[in-house]
């Protein structure tokens, strides 16, 4: 959910720097990868991808957004072979 909701941020905060004020532009990045990152450090313990690939991994926060926003994600986990996250503890 801390991807979902860092993803959504990011997208309100463009949008009010692409109406208001580009100043605030480089906020983009940090709401998203902030919210993202937390996640990944604190929740899942994990290292994000964002280091080693950030085109892919900038790509899949949305695909993985889309799949949130559809209903889709516990398909795509199951999918994957992969267990949730809250799940594993």
């Amino acid at each position: 959910m801390w991807h979902f909701a860092g993803t959504l941020a990011s997208l309100v905060c463009f949008m009010y720097c692409i109406m208001f004020n580009w100043c605030y532009l480089f906020c983009v990045p940090l709401v998203g990868y902030g919210m993202a990152w937390y996640s990944h450090f604190f929740v899942e313990r994990n290292v994000p991808a964002t280091f080693g690939h950030p085109v892919w991994s900038f790509l899949c926060d949305y695909k993985m957004f889309g799949l949130m926003l559809t209903g889709q994600m516990d398909k795509e986990i199951k999918r994957l072979g992969k267990r949730p996250v809250l799940q594993a503890h």
